[in-house]
């Protein structure tokens, strides 16, 4: 990676299978940002895009790439001069245990002009945000949550 990248990094493990995991973290209902929402437009496969949208501001496009099924998948977002990925990937510790990783990574020519706005937007809630995402996938699944299949 170039000089100028920023890279936040952040992994728990949920007590949920592998299998139940990522059909969680790939169905858009369960993203839970507020005040954001979050659309995709067709199914949570590489090359779909997606927006993110926040009161008073104009919707943010990215695109899902890289999917290794089960295994790891992208949110790439182009930025003016730079991009912003959120790179996820899932391994299971055991049967019913997951391991998941999310990296920040924010790279290309102006990356300069986003560092302390992704550092200080997303450094300070990474671990927070991993510990409720693990704890609403635990709580879905105990509760029997149908989740649908991916289509990847």
């Amino acid at each position: 990676m170039a000089d100028q990248d920023v890279v936040l990094e952040q992994s728990i493990e949920a007590d949920v299978p592998l299998a139940f995991a990522w059909r969680f973290r790939t169905d858009i209902a369960t993203w839970n940002d507020p005040p954001a929402t979050f659309e995709l437009d067709g199914p949570f496969v590489e090359g779909t895009s997606g927006k993110t949208l926040m009161p008073g501001q104009e919707p943010i496009v990215w695109w899902i790439r890289d999917v290794q099924s089960g295994r790891s998948f992208t949110i790439e977002m182009p930025l003016k001069g730079a991009t912003l990925r959120f790179e996820w990937h899932f391994s299971a510790v055991s049967e019913r245990r997951t391991t998941l990783t999310q990296r920040i990574i924010l790279s290309r020519g102006a990356a300069d002009v986003y560092r302390e706005q992704v550092q200080t937007g997303f450094a300070a809630n990474l671990a927070t945000g991993m510990a409720k995402l693990a704890a609403s996938m635990e709580t879905s699944e105990r509760a029997g949550r149908t989740l649908p299949e991916t289509n990847d």
